[in-house]
């Protein structure tokens, strides 16, 4: 099944694509807790049955412009970094030894098709086209072995990172945090749907190709990183994983391509689907801000 989340005039509703379009779940039903993916999720296999008998009829088409994020409140995003060879050896780093994680918050959470706005406070704002997993049953001490029992499916994301906030300090959470600086969608893709482990990422910035690997090069693969994850912190429905990012980022070209107003990313995930962004620069002039990274 796929899954999205979708403005309407009554607001943002959980969808399921149907035969024809995309059927609202909690008006097919009449269960409103199926209008949010969180409640959905909560509600475990009567929610997913309920979601199989709409996606079996009709519904309706929707433009670009009318996709949310797939997932517009996850409880927690949490990060794996230096998860592909490539992109830890164009950084000059060594392969860890140990997953190296970070969280964002659900501040930084776009729409799939919305415009990307570079904050006004980086001139280094990247591209980082990543696998979001979106956790379902969840639970803690999730074995490899069980982890796609815990997973409802999977997403497309940009971890949007402003490289010289990132790299000022030696934590990363400024840099990967501005608000509305991650894009998501456009649907949650379940695990029968796609067969995850070995699929092809491709980032492309202005109609070229600037990363391209397949997520069977993760040095943490899918199930590790759900019990990697479940190691430290209870995973919840609703929840995200960003698997982390192939080589090919902006940062580490000869010159720098760094995401520029006007500029259109596009990250596509083969069998989950493609988000695309056109870049903006913030509005209002904070030139005098006292927060600013030395270049």
């Amino acid at each position: 099944m796929r899954l999205a989340t979708i403005n309407t005039t009554a607001g943002p509703r959980l969808h399921v694509r149907a035969r024809r379009g995309y059927v609202d779940l909690a008006g097919a039903t009449g269960n409103p807790r199926f209008a949010s993916v969180r409640s959905f999720l909560e509600d475990g296999p009567a929610a997913w049955d309920a979601a199989r008998q709409a996606a079996a009829t009709d519904g309706r088409e929707y433009e670009p412009a009318d996709f949310g994020p797939s997932v517009p409140a996850p409880g927690q995003i949490l990060c794996l970094g230096l998860n592909y060879s490539e992109h830890v050896l164009e950084g000059g780093r060594e392969i860890p030894s140990f997953p190296d994680a970070f969280m964002r918050s659900g501040e930084t959470v776009l729409a799939p098709y919305a415009d990307l706005v570079r904050p006004a406070l980086t001139q280094r704002f990247d591209f980082e086209g990543e696998l979001g997993i979106v956790i379902g049953a969840g639970g803690r001490y999730i074995p490899a072995d069980k982890a796609m029992d815990a997973i409802a499916g999977f997403t497309v994301l940009n971890d949007a990172s402003a490289r010289d906030w990132q790299r000022a300090a030696s934590q990363w959470t400024a840099g990967k945090n501005f608000d509305g600086t991650m894009p998501i969608g456009p649907e949650i893709v379940t695990p029968d749907e796609v067969s995850i482990l070995d699929v092809a990422l491709t980032t492309v910035l202005n109609g070229e190709v600037m990363q391209s690997a397949r997520t069977s090069q993760m040095i943490v693969d899918i199930p590790s990183a759900v019990e990697f994850f479940s190691s430290f912190t209870t995973l919840r429905p609703g929840d995200v994983i960003a698997t982390g990012t192939p080589g090919g980022v902006g940062y580490a070209r000869k010159p720098p391509v760094w995401l520029e107003p006007g500029g259109v990313i596009e990250v596509t995930i083969e069998g989950v689907g493609t988000i695309r962004n056109q870049v903006v620069a913030e509005e209002g002039d904070r030139s005098a801000w006292r927060w600013r990274p030395k270049q």
